[in-house]
Parts: C-alpha cells; structure tokens; sequence
C-alpha cells in the first residue's frame, strides 16, 4: 500500500521551509531546537571554532548531483521494495481459505490479520519517519525490512490463530512504506524535477497489491500455506539485499556529515568544518517525535482539502481490497478458478498503466512552463487538471462493473474485465494527482499532509477486507453483486465531485487554510527577499568553501 508520499512522504517540515527559501540552505532541525540552534551556530562563528558545511559546499557529494542513470538505479530498486511490501498487503487473501480450514474457525474471522496488517501498517509509516529523516534512509530502511522478513517466520509456523493476529499487526507496524521510499525521491530530485519519479513510484504502490493478488492464486493452488508466506519472505529477501548492495544513503544531512569527516581528515585546513548533527545533534526527543507524529492528524481532521483528498484516496485504494474478495463469487459464475480469478486482476495493472502513461504529457507540459516562466507561473491546482477529465472512469468503471455482472448467459466474462481497466485508469490518477496536489499545495507541510493521505489509504483498506465478503453475499435476495458494485459506484460519485470544487476554488479554500496560507507567505517573502537572500547564502558558502579548498 503505500504511503508513498507522501510525494514526499515525510521530509521534515524545517526541510521543506529551507527549500522555499532557499533552495541551497543546509537542512534544518526540528523547530523546537531552531532558537538555540542558531544561536549556538552565531557564537561558533564568532569564536572561529566549528562552521556547518552546506548542502551548497558540497553540492557535488548530495543526491541531487547522482548522475540520471544512478537516480533511477536506486529508484528502480526502490519500486521494487513497494511492491514487495505492498505484495506483504494482499497476498494473505489467498491464505484466507487454508487458515479457516487450519485452526477451525470461520473465513471472515481468519481475514481480521489482514485488517491488522493495513491498520498497523497506517500506522507504520508515521512511527519510522523521524528515524529516517534523523538517522537516514538507508539504516531506517534496511531494518525494516528485516523486521519484516523476520515476522514472517512466526506466521509460516504459527501453532494457533491469535499468532496471525498478533505478528501481522507487528509486520505492518515495521513496514516503512513511503516515509522512507518516497523520501528517497525528495533526496534526489529539486521539488519541480520530481514528478516524473513521482509517477513511477506511484506505479509500483498501487500495482503491488495486485501483483500480490496474481500471484497468489498460484499458490494458494500449487502450495501449501505455508508458501504464502515464503513467498512474502522470498520477495522481502530479495530487495533487501538488492537495497544493501545498490542503495546508497541519499540523506543531505546524514551525507554532510560524512563529507565534514573526510575533509578535516583531508588536513588541517578543514579541520573546523563539520555536519549539521556534528554540531546540532539528533532531534529525538519524545516531544521532536510527537510533534512529527500529530500534525498529519490534525491536518488530516483539519484541512478540507487534505480530507477529501485522503478520503478520495482512501476509497479509490480500498476497492482493490474489495475486489479481493468479490471477485470470487462474481467469475465463479462463469466457472473460474482460483488461478482463473486471480489472473482477472491483470485488467487493474492494465488500467495502471494506461494511467500512468497518460500523465507523461502533462507533466512535461507544466514541466516547462515553470521552467519557461518560473515555478509562481503554475497554481497547485493545475496539478489536477488531468484528473478531470479521468476522474469519471471511477464512477463509470464500477456502474459497468456492476452491471456487467449478472453471469452467463446475459453477459460474456470479458465485459467486467473491460471496466476493472477503467477502474484501474481511475485509481492510479486519483493517487498520483492528490499526492501531486498536495505537495505543490502545502509545501513546507506536504510531508504530513500526504501522510494523512497514506493514512486514509491503509485504514480504509484494512476496513474493506472485513466488510467486502458480507456486502457481496447478503444486499438483496437477488443481484446481490449488482447492488453491491452499484453502491460502490454511487459513494465514488460523492468522493469524487469535490475535485472539481477544489480546482475552480483551490485558491480561495488555501487562503483560509493557515497551513497553506503560511506557505503562500513564505513564498512571497521568498520573491521579495531572492536577490538579497542569494548574495549573502553566496557568500557564507564561499567562506565555507575557501575553508575546504585550503585543505586539498
């Protein structure tokens, strides 16, 4: 699932204000620790005695400067990490029928483990972000990989049901998703380079549950149980060691440091130039944390535009879940199998696909006019331009679904799958451009506003795989999986009407927003105070690199 982005999950806020500001300014602590920060900064500098090293000073050493080809290297990799994880989501399902069998008990009590795995897994993107933005990518998301791989084993030999309950909760909550991931884009790519990045990592978060759902048909029919889980770890296994050998930290703070190190090693010449933690420390305070982990909640609970985004979201990525479990009945009509339904989900990677294909062109439309005009030439709300025109596919997508499934011999098994390729256009847009929005929207807090976002997407989730089976089997005495896809539609009509709302009065609604309008703020004091702001950053940079220099 993912929590990817947030489109950039989880940069810390203080990251995100720095690089409105100022785009080469070093990476700042938590906002608590500012005050003291800066004053102790002052008096080193007075002092003679240790100067922070910039990300201007060692531009070359940061992310950003990775050549093309080793930016989407790492990338790659790390779209393969989320299909992993999101894999770990829905490939469960397909155990559902052995468990119940396994520990005597019915098949919707052996489906709440997956409800704790995504609600856990909500979860778990808020507990590792201060990790990674503190420590690093790199560490954060190696161990939780392992602390996935590792919770696998009690599943793969659990002596009774409540193990399923207890360890897929703890596998959720050690699942980084996209507070690490996504954060590796911010890593890399300046806040107007990363959208194509951002359209393929967005891939890769709602195809991983599907890829989980394809391949669990093959083994639910040609493996014991136990493989569910094995395959889980296979997958797990794999991209961590891919991760460890390929990945690098891309960090600027962590990478500062390290820079700071070799080059007082380098000679006496540097020997007062030092990382921002050198100097500052780790903000990990239980108050730094707190205040990481509550503000997506209250913007979540807050901010209409991050709640009917989130909840647009939530709803689009709940469907997979739900056609996790109804799909069953509905081509069983047409005498699948277990293989046979599980290949029915091949229409939604379709639809990703085509989806994602079809936002290329816009973004390297607005791509160059912020480039041929300045960023300030794009409102957040052209972000959500394209999705108008697709966002209908959702509530069409369902109405057909629904009504295409009466069975033989009214209806021929190709139709369904044709509207699962619409649903399937609807959910990759709703996700890449409500990340997208929101981002160019809130700015220095896009990072807490996306992970209401991923919030939404995994509770809501969890939620469907509980409620999905029921629905199907008990509205009405005839057409129940009619009734049930058309009460799905007439909801996604009502999640989806506000987009048009929010891009005639995105505008007006930011203005009252204080999130947004502080960023608005610091976008014009930004404007007012850029020539004056470059020629002292210049300068300061300059002192700092004449220091390295002399140590070459």
């Amino acid at each position: 699932m993912d929590n990817i982005m947030a489109a950039t999950c989880r940069l810390s806020e203080d990251d995100r204000n720095n690089s409105i500001l100022n785009p080469e300014l070093t990476s700042r602590p938590s906002n608590n620790q500012d005050e003291s920060r800066n004053s102790g900064a002052n008096a080193e500098s007075k002092n003679g005695e240790k100067k922070e090293l910039t990300e201007a000073a060692a531009y070359d050493n940061l992310g950003y400067s990775f050549p093309t080809w080793r930016k989407w290297q790492i990338l790659c990799v790390m779209f393969c990490i989320q299909i992993s994880m999101n894999l770990n989501a829905s490939l469960y399902a397909n155990g559902v029928q052995a468990i119940s069998q396994k520990h005597n008990v019915s098949e919707q009590v052996a489906r709440i483990p997956q409800l704790t795995f995504l609600c856990a897994y909500a979860f778990g993107c808020e507990l590792w972000a201060p990790w990674s933005e503190e420590l690093g990518r790199w560490p954060t998301q190696q161990l939780s990989l392992l602390l996935v791989n590792i919770w696998q084993f009690p599943c793969a030999f659990a002596p009774n049901f409540g193990t399923y309950i207890v360890v897929r909760f703890l596998g959720g909550l050690s699942t980084a998703g996209g507070s690490v991931t996504l954060g590796v884009i911010a890593d890399m790519w300046e806040p107007d380079d990363q959208e194509y990045a951002v359209a393929f990592l967005v891939l890769s978060s709602v195809g991983g549950s599907v890829v989980g759902a394809v391949v669990g048909g093959f083994v639910e029919v040609r493996q014991p149980l136990i493989w569910i889980f094995w395959v889980q770890l296979i997958a797990g296994g794999a991209v961590q060691i891919m991760h460890f050998f390929l990945v690098p930290e891309t960090r600027a703070t962590i990478i500062l440091d390290r820079v700071a190190k070799k080059r007082r090693k380098a000679g006496p010449g540097a020997i007062n130039i030092w990382g921002p933690h050198e100097i500052y420390g780790y903000a990990l305070s239980p108050r730094d944390i707190w205040a990481v982990w509550k503000r997506p909640f209250k913007m979540l609970l807050t901010e209409p535009i991050v709640m009917w985004l989130s909840l647009l979201s939530g709803f689009s990525d709940s469907l997979i879940f739900t056609f996790l479990q109804g799909f069953q009945p509905i081509y069983k009509q047409w005498g699948f199998g277990t293989i046979q339904i599980s290949l029915a989900f091949i229409p939604l990677l379709i639809g990703y696909f085509i989806a994602y294909l079809s936002f290329l062109p816009s973004i390297h439309m607005f791509r160059q006019r912020r480039r041929k005009y300045g960023s300030e030439s794009v409102s957040p709300e052209a972000r959500l331009w394209w999705l108008l025109y697709v966002i209908p596919c959702l509530p069409i997508g369902l109405f057909g679904f629904a009504w295409t499934s009466l069975g033989p011999p009214q209806v021929h098994w190709i139709a369904p799958m044709i509207f699962t390729v619409v649903i399937g256009i609807a959910n990759y847009s709703i996700y890449q451009s409500s990340i997208d929005y929101t981002v160019a929207a809130y700015g220095a807090y896009a990072a807490s506003a996306t992970a209401g976002n991923d919030f939404a997407r995994d509770f809501l989730a969890g939620i469907a795989a509980m409620y999905s089976t029921p629905m199907f089997e008990n509205i009405g005495d005839t057409h129940s999986y009619e009734y049930a896809s058309t009460i799905l539609a007439c909801v996604s009509i009502l999640v989806t009407v506000p987009i048009y709302y929010f891009y005639r009065h995105g505008p007006a609604i930011r203005e009252r927003s204080p999130f947004a309008k502080e960023m608005m703020e610091l976008t014009k004091k930004r404007q007012s105070s850029h020539i004056a702001g470059d020629e002292k950053q210049i300068g300061q940079d300059h002192q700092v690199e004449n220091v390295c220099e002399s140590s070459v």
